[in-house]
């Protein structure tokens, strides 16, 4: 298991539903996006789901009517989708993202990498594969679509110390390190037990990508490319297959 894959089974995995605000929240809120991506995701279609975590984009994918395949590092996480999805069509892989295409029967209609997830990638080869394996999965037409967070330019000062969650029980703060290539992501997690406060501290490296770097790399591998605000802060690239 990598580092980034540990520190996300065993400490944020857990706690990644009630950081999304809970189960209706979060799928409401994946809903929303999906939907105004547009996609077609009628019966018959079929998508990919990159980093799909706990089915926050997947589920709602399918309740949509498309067949989902959700790639996740993190067995918890997946475990949790199974519990949510009810009889809906997701399909759930624990593997490496870049593994993705082995778990394929058919071409998609759509692959997505939602959340920040392109940045949990190892380095920028690692990122041009996942581009070329997209190119070669779509079908002609197909989308490809990335959120992400641009680390290009660094935070300064306090502006590190980011809250992500807090209330009664729990409260989540991330500090950001960075690197020349990389900006290490320290998570802050104390949580309120019987016998007072505990805090736990796990790290990992997320990839500093460049917006202009990724869309560069996506209209060379084959893609129009489209550049539109996310949520949350994080910028979309919403391409589709030429």
């Amino acid at each position: 298991m990598t580092a980034c894959a540990d520190h996300y089974e065993h400490h944020l995995a857990p706690v990644y539903l009630w950081m999304a605000g809970g189960p209706q929240a979060a799928l409401q809120a994946g809903r929303a996006e999906i939907e105004a991506l547009a996609l077609p995701l009628g019966p018959g279609s079929c998508v990919v789901d990159l980093g799909a975590g706990f089915g926050m984009h997947a589920i709602p994918m399918a309740q949509a009517g498309a067949s989902v395949v959700a790639i996740d590092s993190s067995p918890l996480l997946l475990r949790t989708l199974d519990e949510l999805r009810g009889a809906e069509p997701v399909r759930g892989v624990c593997d490496d993202l870049l593994a993705f295409p082995i778990h394929l029967t058919e071409a998609p209609d759509a692959i997505l990498c939602m959340g920040d997830t392109i940045t949990h990638l190892p380095d920028a080869g690692a990122v041009a594969s996942l581009v070329q394996s997209a190119a070669a999965m779509l079908r002609r037409g197909g989308s490809f679509v990335v959120s992400l967070r641009d680390y290009s330019e660094p935070l300064l000062g306090d502006q590190r110390f980011i809250p992500v969650r807090g209330d009664d029980m729990r409260l989540l703060t991330c500090f950001l390190e960075y690197e020349a290539t990389s900006v290490l992501v320290h998570d802050i997690l104390h949580e309120r037990t019987a016998d007072g406060w505990t805090t736990r501290v796990s790290h990992y490296r997320k990839l500093r990508l460049a917006t202009g770097e990724l869309l560069a790399l996506m209209e060379s591998g084959g893609f129009e490319v489209r550049r539109e605000a996310g949520v949350r802060g994080l910028v979309r690239l919403v391409a589709a297959r030429r």
